[in-house]
């Protein structure tokens, strides 16, 4: 079932009394089964547009159908409870998940002999496999992703993204991803919506044909067709340097 997201309105409370605009007549349809990443710059509205359609924003303007029954979201920061380990992390999100599943997800995101750790014990890029796994756990209809790898090195940003990359060809399920990587954006969706400046609006949207596990090796080829794309289709005057 296509996810319909439509947001007539959506302001913020700044500290001197005055309101930041974010969204305003803004619609967005995802079709079931898409993985479609949000790519534009800091403070275009991005984050605020996963929490609304997670549910964890309710002070706007607007309708999100159908509302998922499955939801898994990865934030900025992992969100680990620092009092429960990783296994308890996970299955708190999935009470029903078995040793056997629990121990496929620890495998499949790279955290065999790490069940038992504490949050305050994992690296950042540890702690972002755990955060993945507790997504996934849920076996989600819908997973929300904002900046899943924000704040790590290269290599490991390239490793988490291909783990994520296997695991999101593995199963089937509806995904929007944040970001403000073009390369995030490419090697992980089917579908680019590029926004502005908030208030957000869409500049435009690029399919992407080829095979998820196919574009590493074209990636530089797909880079300079959204560049185009966004220059032209879109209507932009401007590069995808903010973005990216």
């Amino acid at each position: 079932m296509t996810l319909e997201i439509a947001i007539s309105r959506k302001a913020y409370r700044l500290a001197n009394g005055r309101e930041r605009l974010v969204f305003e007549d803004f619609a967005l349809e995802v079709a079931n089964g898409a993985i479609v990443a949000l790519l534009g710059p800091s403070g275009c509205g991005k984050s605020s547009l996963l929490r609304i359609v997670a549910g964890l924003d309710r002070a706007f303007s607007g309708a999100v159908t159908p509302a998922p029954r499955r939801l898994g979201m990865v934030f900025q920061e992992p969100r680990l409870l620092p009092w429960r380990n990783v296994a308890d992390n996970l299955r708190l999100a999935a009470p029903r998940l078995d040793e056997s599943k629990l121990a496929e997800l620890l495998a499949a995101f790279e955290l065999e002999g790490h069940g038992g750790d504490y949050p305050g014990q994992l690296s950042l890029g540890l702690a972002r496999r755990a955060a993945l796994a507790r997504a996934f756990a849920i076996e989600p209809e819908l997973l929300l992703l904002d900046e899943p790898f924000a704040s790590l090195d290269r290599a490991l940003h390239q490793r988490l993204r291909a783990l994520l990359s296997e695991r999101i060809g593995a199963r089937k399920m509806t995904a929007l991803i944040a970001t403000h990587d073009l390369d995030d954006a490419l090697l992980l969706a089917d579908e680019i919506i590029f926004l502005d400046h908030a208030p957000a609006r869409i500049r435009g949207a690029l399919s992407i044909a080829e095979p998820r596990g196919t574009r590493d090796e074209i990636l530089t080829k797909l880079r300079a067709s959204a560049e185009i794309y966004y220059m032209i289709d879109a209507g932009g005057n401007d590069s995808l340097e903010a973005a990216s």
